[in-house]
C-alpha cells in the first residue's frame, strides 16, 4: 500500500468515526426536541465526499500522478489543519455537532471556539480539504472537480443551515446571538 493510499485510508477511517459521532449527536438532537432540516441535500453531499477520496485513489493510479514534494508537503500540511479544525468544532459543539442540518430549538447560538470567529468554521475546512487532499499527490483533476461540485452544494447546505437557525432563534426571541451551533459538513 503506498504511501497516499494510506492517507486516504485514514481519512476514510475517519469519516467513519465522523459518521458514528453524528448518529450519536442525531438521536441526543431529536431526544431534545431537534428538527432537521436539508434531508434532500444530504445524499448528494454523501455521494460528493466519497467520491472525493474515490477520486484521490483513482486519479493517482490511473493518470500515474507523481509525488511533488514542493507540492505535496504544503497540502499535507493543509489538509491535516482543515482536519485539526473540523475536530475543534466537532468539540465545540460537542452533542450539537452533525453531518446533518438538525437544529435544537431554545440552545444559545455558540460563541466559542471556532466559531468567535466563523459562523460555519466547519464548512472552510471542507473547501480546505477538498482542495489539498488531492493536491497532496498531484491529482488536480480530482481537486478542481470536487471544489467545482462542492461550491454550489455547499450554497444550498448553508442557505438551508441559516435558515434553520433562524427559525430556531425567532422561536425564542431571549436566545442570545452568535455563531451557528451546529450541523457541519463531515462526510468531506
Amino acid at each position: 500500500m503506498s504511501p497516499y493510499t494510506l492517507l486516504i485510508a485514514l481519512v476514510a477511517a475517519e469519516r467513519l468515526a465522523e459518521l458514528a459521532t453524528a448518529r450519536r449527536n442525531a438521536r441526543w438532537s431529536l431526544r431534545q426536541g431537534g428538527t432537521e432540516s436539508g434531508r434532500g441535500h444530504y445524499p448528494v453531499m454523501v455521494l460528493l465526499h466519497t467520491g472525493l477520496l474515490a477520486g484521490c485513489l483513482a486519479e493517482a493510479h490511473w493518470a500515474h500522478r507523481p509525488f511533488l514534494p514542493a507540492l505535496g508537503w504544503p497540502m499535507l500540511a493543509l489538509a491535516l489543519a482543515a482536519q485539526a479544525l473540523r475536530w475543534w468544532c466537532v468539540r465545540t459543539l460537542g452533542p450539537r455537532w452533525n453531518t446533518r442540518v438538525i437544529v435544537v430549538p431554545g440552545l444559545p447560538l455558540v460563541a466559542a471556539g471556532p466559531y468567535r470567529l466563523l459562523s460555519h468554521p466547519n464548512y472552510l475546512a471542507v473547501v480546505v480539504e477538498g482542495a489539498a487532499l488531492p493536491l497532496v499527490h498531484g491529482c488536480w483533476l480530482t481537486a478542481v472537480c470536487f471544489t467545482l461540485a462542492d461550491l454550489p452544494l455547499l450554497a444550498v447546505r448553508l442557505r438551508c443551515e441559516n435558515a434553520a437557525l433562524g427559525e430556531a432563534t425567532a422561536e425564542c426571541p431571549g436566545v442570545a446571538g452568535g455563531a451557528a451551533p451546529g450541523a457541519a459538513v463531515a462526510a468531506s
